[in-house]
């Protein structure tokens, strides 16, 4: 008998199928993965996939699959050595998310992310933003994350309060019905006004085994629009308008414009880098500023403004417009 995928995610000690009914319609298997198989890293999730130990209607499938309703999805036995029930939230990423909300009703709600903070725990990292709003929320019922941004990346990051709620925002971004700006800050003088940079990504692994990305025409398609804010003497200030939403897409882009962000570590300058550094600036200036959409449940337009982290903005004051 196949269990039904809305009951109560459990460590599986046999192999279980799963059929998919329209609660998880159109959810990536990761994320799917990721929300039944509480306490498992997600590492581990996307190496028994890799593997083929799951399986979609009896075939493999990437992580990245989205599940359709009346799937039947195939989970190993999954068995950890140690399993603790106590998710270890450090104080400060408390105190950020105390004071970070931005907007939030009953289906949703939309944070100011700190700089320096996964979105998730995993892959080595203990804990992150996700983990962290259920350990303040602990009455909450259903919290999940929307979309990504990268671990030094602040600015809006969007969690939903509920499964119609995300599947409502997973829609909206998959269909280009949200405008996402980003302010950064690249290397150099950018002497453009404004550009729109068409360059495919292409994924690749590092020797190290860092996940690195890089234009190749066998990406996948890549857009992103580049509008020059304000030229210092050793910077450009831009706003970055991404119409797809590849990973690491704005630093690359960035860096095929010949200007990478500062204090990007690894698509970055490292002369740069070093001499922001020693004026005290140890992030990397990408941060994503506004979301513009409408309301999936009330059809309001929404416009939701992050502030900038003040060590941005300290940055901005020390340096000379030109």
């Amino acid at each position: 008998m196949n269990q039904k995928s809305e009951q109560k995610p459990l460590l599986p000690t046999k192999v279980i199928q799963v059929e998919i009914t329209e609660e998880h319609h159109d959810q990536r298997l990761d994320n799917f993965l990721i929300t039944r198989l509480k306490g498992v890293p997600k590492s581990r999730i996307y190496r028994i996939v890799r593997k083929g130990e799951v399986r979609v209607n009896k075939g493999r499938v990437e992580v990245s699959y989205r599940l359709v309703t009346g799937d039947i999805v195939r989970i190993p036995p999954i068995r950890l050595a140690e399993r603790s029930e106590e998710v270890f939230v450090p104080n400060n990423l408390k105190e950020a998310l105390e004071h970070s909300i931005l907007y939030e009703d009953d289906g949703f709600l939309i944070v100011n992310k700190p700089a320096g903070f996964a979105v998730h725990g995993g892959s080595g990292v203990s804990s992150g933003i996700i983990e962290g709003l259920r350990l303040l929320r602990p009455e909450a019922h259903f919290l999940e994350l929307v979309h990504r941004l990268d671990k030094d990346t602040s600015g809006c990051l969007v969690i939903a309060k509920k499964r119609s709620a995300l599947r409502a925002f997973h829609a909206i971004f998959r269909d280009n019905q949200i405008q996402k700006t980003y302010v950064a800050l690249l290397s150099g003088q950018w002497k453009k006004q404004k550009l729109v940079v068409n360059a495919p990504l292409l994924k690749n692994i590092a020797k190290g085994g860092e996940r690195m990305v890089m234009v190749s025409s066998a990406g996948k398609e890549a857009l992103t629009t580049f509008t020059r804010l304000t030229c210092f003497e050793q910077a450009t200030l831009v706003e970055a308008a991404p119409k797809t939403g590849r990973t690491h897409q704005i630093r690359v882009h960035a860096l095929h414009l010949g200007h990478p962000i500062i204090g990007d570590e690894r698509y970055g300058r490292d002369d740069i880098n070093l001499l922001f550094k020693q004026k005290g600036y140890k992030r990397m200036f990408l941060h994503a500023k506004t979301l513009h959409f409408l309301h999936p449940t009330t059809g309001v337009a929404l416009k939701i403004n992050a502030p900038l982290p003040p060590q941005l903005e300290n940055l901005l004051k020390n340096e000379k417009p030109l």
